[in-house]
């Protein structure tokens, strides 16, 4: 998204945190603070989910404290608010909180329908019914969200980054010009190296920046329901909700197009 941003095609207005955790928010304070944005507003859940330090926040940001920032419902309205109608396309690569909050709120509902022109989730897991990580970690909160949502919503699912993945041999090529980069030395601090990471949370945000680029199908809209167990289903037909899927050869721009994104230079390192 900072690459795209550096390169006149999207403009973050904000970032909230659906992870319970100080350090979650420290690393994306981190990231906007190197890439010379840290003055983009971030907000944080509270009595969220998966409030554990996770495997590389604290590693990385450990040098940057937690310091207090807002709840993200008020950096959600705010933002909203500020903005002009159906202007704004909201990317959730997280759990479903603080959006299905957002719709509790007052108003809730109607300033989304004001603002937002779509939403892009990751979330879902279609081709086997089984679970998937952001569904289940707060099924209450994904089944409000996909049952009110008043605007349309593209999903990247679960079986969509598991075919695309990020060729983790290029850490060493496309990052050469800074010896100490926060985005490598969280992909190495994730898991034992060397791996291949599946492109979940990317493929969400490249579609929301470019739509029209030929990356994915789109399926026809239809509508995306939650059970109680979590499991995602989707039924063409009535509704505003699609899924992505992409061909081998869309799977391989799109892993070239990511990997060119990320490791794009900030303006100024920080």
């Amino acid at each position: 998204m900072h690459a795209c941003q550096t390169r006149g095609e999207a403009r973050i207005l904000a970032v909230t945190i659906t992870k319970d955790n100080p350090w979650a928010a420290a690393f994306v304070d981190l990231l906007d603070t190197f890439y010379g944005r840290g003055a983009i507003p971030i907000g944080i859940v509270h009595n969220g989910k998966t409030p554990d330090d996770g495997a590389y926040t604290r590693i990385v940001a450990g040098r940057k404290r937690p310091t207090a920032m807002p709840d993200a419902q008020i950096v959600l309205r705010q933002t909203l608010a500020a903005q002009p109608d159906s202007s704004v396309v909201i990317v959730q690569t997280g759990f479903s909180t603080n959006l299905a909050r957002l719709l509790d709120s007052p108003a809730g509902a109607q300033l989304v329908k004001r603002k937002v022109r779509l939403l892009v989730a990751m979330a879902g897991r279609f081709a086997d019914s089984q679970t998937e990580y952001n569904i289940v970690t707060d099924i209450p909160a994904a089944q409000k969200l996909f049952a009110e949502w008043p605007t349309p919503i593209v999903v990247s699912p679960f079986e969509l980054g598991a075919s695309a993945t990020y060729p983790a041999a290029r850490l060493s090529a496309d990052f050469r010009y800074l010896p100490d980069h926060p985005l490598v030395d969280a992909y190495r601090a994730y898991q034992p190296m060397p791996y291949d990471e599946p492109l979940w949370d990317p493929t969400a945000a490249l579609y929301a920046v470019r739509p029209d680029a030929g990356y994915f199908e789109l399926s026809p809209e239809g509508r995306i329901t939650v059970s109680d167990s979590g499991i995602t289903t989707f039924s063409a037909g009535a509704g505003h909700a699609r899924l992505l899927s992409a061909t081998a050869e869309q799977r391989a721009r799109i892993v070239e197009a990511v990997a060119n994104l990320v490791s794009q230079p900030p303006d100024r390192c920080h």
